[in-house]
């Protein structure tokens, strides 16, 4: 995928008819869900639905989210999932540690016929885990990405207000970036319905240094990308500050008096990136 993923489509791994409906769905990526979203009589269902589904390759990048790596299904599921053609990444829940990335990176490096493992994708979803994110972002060149699980994380901390997550979440956006990983996306909005709710929540993201977000309904994918993808105002603003950097690479200041400097040429191309991708 050389586009930029910007949606990320949960889906649970005992449905297979949701998940052949979500790798149709316009998602940039779909996430099988073998943990919080199957029922525990349902776990070994899962698991062989989601093995058999991923024998071939998928249109679109699929991940799969296995089962607590403190517990004794995470090692099923990646007996499971060696191996097979049709997985792009491993998002494992919960992670606290660096060392729980680093057992899943060996296993899966060793399994794989390649030597390099699969892609990794850490989800902190708890107290321990924010307070340990720059050392598990750095844990293993295997990981690519790390993310909020804020449902979890608001239950262990007792949060009520919305706000009060928010420092969690710069946390986050700075290890990501600290460790030259992807900014991460959103964690899930959790009404399905309320998509005024749910833009008015992306553009608060965004403005945190979030990049796309997670989501668990087809309905959701259009609103998170009209939020995060460059209005034409802010695409017309960039171009003029590359066109300048063009022509006079040091700081400078544009007609309307505005000061750049190479930090902001970079957000400026960053953000024509992004609309090169929608035009794509």
């Amino acid at each position: 995928m050389t586009a930029v993923p910007l949606t990320w489509l949960y889906v649970p791994g005992d449905r297979p008819e949701v998940v052949s409906k979500a790798l149709v769905s316009g998602a940039d990526v779909v996430v099988v869900d073998l943990e919080d979203a199957v029922a525990p009589d349902r776990k070994e269902y899962a698991r062989a639905a989601t093995a058999e589904r991923l024998t071939d390759l998928q249109a679109v990048p699929v991940h799969v989210r296995i089962n607590a790596l403190d517990g004794p299904l995470a090692s099923c599921d990646l007996r499971a999932l060696e191996g097979l053609p049709g997985i792009s990444g491993l998002r494992l829940p919960k992670v606290t540690t660096p060392q729980e990335v680093v057992r899943v990176a060996t296993r899966t490096t060793v399994s794989s016929a390649t030597g390099a493992g699969l892609p990794l994708h850490a989800l902190l979803e708890t107290a321990l885990g924010i307070e340990h994110a720059f050392a598990i972002a750095t844990a293993h060149p295997a990981l690519h990405g790390i993310a909020l699980g804020e449902a979890d994380l608001r239950a262990d901390l007792g949060v009520r207000a919305d706000a009060g997550l928010d420092w969690c979440r710069s946390r986050v956006v700075v290890a990501a970036r600290a460790a030259g990983l992807a900014p991460p996306p959103q964690s899930v909005h959790p009404d399905t319905r309320d998509l005024g709710a749910l833009a008015v929540s992306c553009a608060h993201g965004r403005a945190l240094g979030f990049l796309g977000r997670a989501a668990i309904h087809p309905r959701q994918l259009p609103v998170i990308e009209r939020a995060y993808l460059p209005t034409p105002e802010e695409i017309e603003d960039a171009e003029q500050i590359v066109k300048a950097a063009a022509t006079d690479e040091g700081a400078q200041a544009l007609p309307d008096g505005r000061f750049i400097d190479a930090a902001v040429v970079a957000t400026a191309r960053r953000t024509l990136s992004l609309a090169d991708r929608d035009r794509s």
